[in-house]
């Protein structure tokens, strides 16, 4: 695959609005698109408009998707400058994202754990990346 290939990464929510403001309040994306009503789904895709990756948040109208399905559903972003971590770790904070301890102890030796308001977790590991 070529090093141009954009990669979007899906989930569903049953919180779609809640969601993204949270994920762009958090962790500074952007609404870079959205759908309503797509065949009974409606959608947001946020990131950064430079970045060759993105996440979609959709909901299927009249389903209930529920909570993460295990405690190992996570985001992981290597943010090596400390006080660039420990802004957004503010900023994840004020978004409404819980400060909580990782079912993996490695995330905590380095990083702090977060959940959303539907139990997927994100990751804020103070290093760089070794891969």
């Amino acid at each position: 695959m070529h090093k141009s290939t954009i990669l979007r990464i899906a989930r569903p929510t049953d919180n779609l609005n809640q969601i993204a403001k949270m994920y762009c309040q958090g962790l500074g994306f952007t609404v870079l698109a959205k759908f309503e009503n797509h065949e009974n789904f409606d959608g947001i895709m946020l990131g950064h408009p430079d970045h060759l990756w993105h996440l979609e948040f959709t909901h299927h109208r009249g389903t209930k998707v529920g909570k993460a399905p295990t405690q190992d559903n996570l985001l992981a972003f290597y943010i090596p400058d400390h006080s660039e971590w420990l802004h957004q770790i503010s900023l994840m904070k004020t978004a409404g994202f819980m400060n909580i301890s990782s079912y993996n102890p490695y995330w905590d030796v380095k990083g702090k754990t977060f959940e959303d308001i539907d139990g997927y977790r994100v990751v804020l590991q103070n290093t760089v990346s070794t891969v």
